[in-house]
């Protein structure tokens, strides 16, 4: 299952080589001839034509101009309760309670929960499972964010690949570049095991790349927590894990300053309104080390183990405010002015504690609920399903996106314990003239 953003791209740029054959997957016609002959020029400028302001400094950044999302089969919570794990929890009311009361209407699996018992796996069966569904799930979100885009995979410098549940030599990001035919001068960068927050430094370093190359640059943040079911024990936090996480694939494509003013914003999309493009401005950071063991991911002879303590809102609640008011006073913003919050959905405490502590109106966190409910937590994709659901109307109104110019937030949280925020600044494409 892929959302599909965009059934027209440009062809290639003439006389890129790229790094191999496409995978079978979706392959968007050619667009119009002009488009083609104009663009790569404007492309493959100079990285001292192209330089935009690195992230955090005044002036235009980077824009995401296109977005693919990319899942495997639906199941639905009370499905996984009953097929699942009800037995592996012993039909305890207390897990009952947690499955129940998470937020989660359904998630999305690679592993067939009901058919599939994975808590006895080797971590190496694991990974063997993530080689091999990791590479067609990431190939059919980079496709939509490109087509989007109206790029294909010729025109991309560089692809950052996001993730922390599988790990394998040549790794995804390899696999996906000659999958999709980048071109073989095309960079690559892996982030790994940072956990659900990893979308935003990540994002943040593509950035800095496009910026500085005046190039395209395309993020992808793919997790498969589904993989990493443990053996059943009594522990509370891993009650909470499994009634929360889900597997997804988010992709995004990000321009040139100059160049995406010119070409993003939206186009006709078969599954969903038109979204608007989002320039980002700038990315903070805040970790409290003093807190590193109140959530971890640890490798285990059993595939990866989560820690998640319950003191984790108490410890996100000191840090919210003062790192949302340190992004935003550096551009002369404050809370009440912000249009849209991608706050990543860790589980519903987590959302109640930043609503409260920003003092955020009742249906600010609509979009990061939403998604929660039907994707569940995918770690690092899941700020990105926030971040395009608001620019594609998703709880503003009457279904509208914020207005041209409007601040949006991401904010995301993960070990560390780590915050991070991005702003970015709503930019919609100048009206045409009709003939």
């Amino acid at each position: 299952m892929v959302t599909v953003r965009a059934a027209t791209r440009p062809a290639p740029a003439a006389g890129r080589p790229t790094s191999g054959p496409a995978a079978p997957g979706p392959t968007p016609p050619a667009a119009a001839a002009p488009e083609a002959a104009a663009r790569p020029a404007a492309l493959h400028r100079s990285a001292a034509e192209g330089a935009g302001t690195a992230v955090g400094a005044p002036g235009p950044g980077a824009v995401v101009a296109g977005v693919g999302i990319a899942v495997p089969r639906p199941v639905g919570q009370d499905e996984l309760w009953e097929q699942r794990f009800r037995h592996h929890f012993g039909d305890s009311a207390l897990a009952r309670r947690i499955f129940a009361s998470a937020g989660v209407r359904r998630r999305h699996t690679v592993v067939d929960l009901g058919a599939e018992d994975p808590a006895d796996w080797s971590t190496a069966d694991r990974m063997r499972r993530y080689a091999r569904e990791a590479p067609a799930l990431g190939h059919r979100a980079v496709t939509a964010a490109l087509a989007e885009a109206g790029l294909t995979a010729a025109d991309v410098g560089q692809l950052t690949v996001a993730s922390c549940t599988g790990y394998d030599t040549p790794g995804l990001d390899i696999r996906l570049a000659g999958s999709l035919g980048m071109p073989v001068d095309a960079q690559r960068l892996l982030v790994g095991h940072m956990g659900c927050y990893a979308a935003l430094p990540a994002l943040g370093a593509a950035a800095d790349h496009v910026a500085a190359r005046g190039r395209p640059a395309v993020l992808l943040c793919l997790e498969l927590p589904s993989l990493h079911l443990q053996p059943a024990d009594s522990d509370t936090q891993q009650v909470v894990t499994h009634a929360l996480f889900g597997d997804a694939a988010v992709a995004l494509v990000l321009l040139p300053p100059g160049i995406g003013a010119a070409v993003a914003g939206p186009v006709p999309r078969p599954t969903a309104p038109a979204g608007a493009a989002l320039e980002l401005v700038d990315v903070v950071a805040r970790t409290d080390p003093g807190t590193a063991e109140l959530m971890t991911w640890q490798v285990t002879d059993l595939g990866f183990r989560m820690g998640l303590s319950p003191e984790v809102p108490a410890v996100l609640a000191r840090h919210v405010r003062p790192v949302t008011e340190e992004l935003l006073s550096r551009h002369g913003l404050a809370v009440g002015e912000v249009a849209g919050w991608a706050v990543h959905p860790g589980g519903p405490r987590i959302l109640e504690t930043v609503e409260g502590e920003l003092a955020l109106g009742p249906a600010a966190l609509d979009d990061s609920r939403a998604v929660l409910a039907e994707y569940g937590n995918c770690s690092s994709p899941t700020v990105l399903l926030v971040l395009d659901r608001i620019r594609a109307g998703g709880a503003g109104p009457a279904g509208a996106p914020p207005p041209d110019g409007a601040p949006v937030v991401a904010m995301a949280f993960g070990p560390g314990l780590t915050l991070y925020a991005a702003l970015f600044r709503v930019r919609r494409p100048a009206a045409h003239p009709a003939g």
